[in-house]
């Protein structure tokens, strides 16, 4: 079983999303103090995770935020997200204040459009030497 550790934050992404993919880069750069590690939905330690806070296993298609031993999804998790890069960044989370109902259904109209709008790869890419620290395997 799975158990996460406080000094990071773990994101799960699904590991063939181009749109995915490229914020998962864009979350490295902007993430200085390195509170993240990264891992993709469809890997070994991805569904361990999806298994261990008793997510859907067949409709995952959201971005997972682990912060110590609790886990958000959709558009909480990118707020959360937002909320520990630096400035301008965590200004997002502001949007906390909307109801999630109405935050995730934007959240759910760009997820399901994923692939149609930004394409998807054959498989999951994999992080370059420097930046393999950063991934779970």
């Amino acid at each position: 079983m799975f158990t996460p550790t406080g000094k990071y934050n773990i994101v799960l992404f699904d590991g063939i999303c181009n749109l995915c993919n490229h914020i998962v880069r864009f979350l490295i750069d902007k993430d200085s103090k390195k509170r993240f590690r990264f891992a993709s939905l469809q890997s070994d330690i991805g569904q361990k995770i999806v298994k261990k806070f008793n997510l859907s296993t067949i409709e995952v298609n959201t971005i997972i935020l682990v912060e110590g031993e609790k886990c958000y999804t959709k558009s909480t998790a990118v707020l959360r997200i937002a909320k520990m890069l630096k400035a301008p960044w965590p200004i997002l989370f502001g949007f906390i204040i909307i109801p999630r109902f109405f935050r995730d259904a934007l959240y759910n109209i760009i997820s399901k459009r994923r692939y149609r709008w930004f394409g998807k790869m054959d498989k999951c890419s994999i992080p370059t030497e420097e930046l393999r620290d950063r991934f779970l395997s």
